[in-house]
């Protein structure tokens, strides 16, 4: 995975030490990692995450 070009997201704070970071490959799968533990990386595709991502803010929102 060291081809990736890695993107700092744009939830992290300006000057902190530790962030999530997002990757794209070439076939589309979208990588994240935390970069103070830059080996440990998850994989989904893109349509697996949102629904994730969707999921949880419903979670958050109902408190369930």
């Amino acid at each position: 995975m060291a081809q990736l070009r890695w993107q700092k997201s744009s939830f992290s704070e300006g000057g902190a030490d530790t962030c999530v970071e997002v990757a794209l490959d070439l076939t589309g799968h979208l990588h994240l990692r935390e970069n103070d533990t830059p080996a440990t990386v998850i994989t989904a595709e893109p349509s697996a995450l949102a629904a994730l991502i969707t999921r949880v803010k419903g979670d958050i929102r109902t408190g369930g």
